[in-house]
């Protein structure tokens, strides 16, 4: 019996002893928010406080308490059977639950995150996987895969999909790795990745390119932070100088979120650094600009306010400011205004070279 299955079994034991006992059984799982982390420079990722969420069983939580319990045989069943199910799958299964069904998705994806949380494990240990896929990766990296039939190692060389790319898969903890690379350079946009990709700037940069198309998937986050751990070479993240680029994908690369965090310790990147656009990179190459919109700067006043790792950065607090105060973003593309591989040949080359230009 797998750990997580033990865990399920123990816990589902003490409920049933307690409504023998005539008591009211209760689960309990972390509070996942920015209120309930703590963010230390030393560690390098969110990491969980003390306060928890509680549910009790009463005639007013009886609905939820018996769809987590069951969301809780489902991961049971799917992990002895050595099967999956995918979120959206997992929401269809309900449907035979009777009066524990539910009516929408975001339920039973609530549902999983608690269950996922009060186990202290990642959803793909309860056997529940994305509908996204982690990433696309091209440059000077081998990957060694394990062939599902007869388990003998398979190497993919990144450097052989012509204009295509290797897929990073939903599960990469079996993968190992071979590369002479210098570092890793994660892109926000799936359209800069290809003008890279197309130019082979990783053969020119002896690098490894990794796409992670907006916010980065947890299989994405994995698949680097155990590639620069492995390999022990650095993560370099590019992406556009916005709230969005800054908080929701670069900050969640690099320390994870507040509602994940009972698992951030394994889906960061701490020594992930941010050469992507900043706010003096809009003066210092005179960008175009688009005017930041109401939620970007909603964003980046919470961000200010409220987010750990913004409030242990005085560079990070200084950015902001400045962009809040400058009242405009710009994108990757718009160094395309200097001429289509102007990325390539300057403001890679230069950003590399100048880490005070860098933020952390």
């Amino acid at each position: 019996m797998s750990k997580v299955t033990t865990k399920i079994k123990d816990l589902a034991e003490n409920i049933y002893k307690k409504i023998l006992k005539k008591k009211q059984p209760e689960l309990k799982s972390p509070l996942r928010s920015l209120s309930n982390v703590k963010y230390s420079g030393k560690d390098g990722y969110f990491e969980l406080l003390g306060k928890e969420k509680v549910r009790t069983l009463t005639a007013a939580s009886v609905k939820s308490f018996a769809q987590t319990l069951k969301m809780m045989n489902l991961s049971k069943e799917l992990i002895e059977k050595d099967d999956i199910a995918t979120k959206r799958e997992a929401y269809y299964v309900s449907k035979n639950w009777a009066e524990a069904r539910f009516k929408e998705q975001p339920e039973s994806d609530t549902i999983m995150d608690d269950v996922e949380a009060m186990m202290q494990v990642n959803r793909e240990q309860l056997g529940f996987i994305p509908e996204e896929k982690g990433g696309e990766i091209a440059g000077k990296l081998i990957v060694v895969d394990k062939d599902p039939d007869t388990k003998k190692p398979i190497k993919i060389d990144c450097t052989k999909f012509g204009s295509g790319a290797y897929s990073i898969p939903i599960s990469v903890e079996h993968l190992k790795f071979q590369t002479t690379a210098k570092f890793i350079l994660a892109i926000e946009t799936a359209g800069m990745f290809q003008r890279l990709v197309k130019h082979k700037y990783w053969k020119k940069a002896n690098c490894i390119l990794v796409s992670m198309g907006g916010v980065p998937t947890r299989a994405c986050r994995r698949f680097i932070r155990r590639l620069s751990d492995d390999k022990k070479i650095p993560v370099y993240v590019f992406t556009d100088g916005d709230p969005y680029g800054f908080f929701n994908i670069y900050r969640t690369l690099k320390t994870g979120s507040g509602n994940a965090a009972h698992i951030n310790e394994f889906f960061c990147v701490p020594k992930a650094k941010f050469i992507g656009i900043t706010p003096q990179d809009i003066l210092d190459y005179k960008l175009p600009t688009h005017p930041l919109k109401d939620v970007d700067i909603k964003r980046a006043k919470d961000a200010l306010k409220n987010d750990p790792f913004v409030q242990h950065h005085k560079e990070w607090q200084k950015a902001i400011r400045q962009l809040v105060q400058m009242k405009v973003r710009a994108e990757q593309q718009a160094l395309a205004k200097w001429g289509l591989n102007y990325v390539i040949d300057k403001y890679l080359p230069e950003k590399l070279k100048n880490s005070k230009k860098w933020l952390p």
